[in-house]
């Protein structure tokens, strides 16, 4: 089976057909104000009504209030919540929808734990760890840190682009890969030809 693809950071509605045209199973709209990604309810409307059926929206928080999560349910058409900052497993199961925990790796993470604690996620989420910086950061972490045996799918992230998915996807055998700055021809404005090259990257670690 193909590894599955999620464009992370869409803050147009043509990024978000394009990610799709080339192959993406998901997009990643992000709701973080801090962020450069930055959507707010009007823009991840407009981004989602552009989507054919069967693309997987995940929506992307850091800390937010509860408030504010419920508002953006109410108004958007999230499949997937995706929690990039310390919320416990009980903030993330509050909200009755599919979530995935967003890990920041360095040495002495303990995935195994962290499956354990966040049992109830649909994948975990694993990007690099840079202090003081929730995700996004554009670097990659070393994948060796990756136990064989979660017991849980494995969404891979931080650092990819068409040079290093399909190493990093033979390496890891994730269940999907999540890419943002390696599509992008400037923060938040995502490159047609980048997502071709990264698609064929993908394709290419499954022969």
């Amino acid at each position: 089976m193909r590894t599955r693809v999620k464009i992370c950071g869409i803050t147009r509605a043509e990024d978000a057909i394009t990610a799709v045209e080339h192959g993406a199973d998901a997009i990643g709209l992000v709701f973080v104000e801090a962020s450069p990604r930055h959507v707010n309810i009007a823009q991840a409307k407009e981004a989602i009504r552009s989507l054919p059926p069967f693309v997987t929206v995940v929506g992307l928080f850091v800390n937010a209030e509860p408030a504010y999560i419920e508002r953006v349910l109410n108004e958007v058409r999230l499949d997937i919540l995706q929690f990039h900052g310390d919320e416990s497993p009980e903030e993330c199961q509050r909200y009755a929808r599919p979530y995935m925990k967003a890990i920041r790796v360095r040495p002495d993470t303990n995935l195994l734990q962290y499956a354990l604690d966040y049992q109830q996620a649909c994948a975990l989420l694993l990007d690099a760890h840079v202090e003081g910086v929730a995700g996004g950061t554009g670097q990659r972490f070393d994948w060796t840190l990756v136990p064989p045996n979660l017991p849980m799918p494995i969404v891979l992230a931080g650092g990819l682009n068409a040079d290093n998915v399909a190493e990093a996807i033979k390496q890891v055998r994730p269940y999907a890969v999540d890419v943002s700055g390696g599509v992008e021809s400037q923060k938040g404005i995502k490159d047609a030809g980048k997502i071709a090259a990264f698609m064929r990257g993908v394709t290419d670690a499954a022969l």
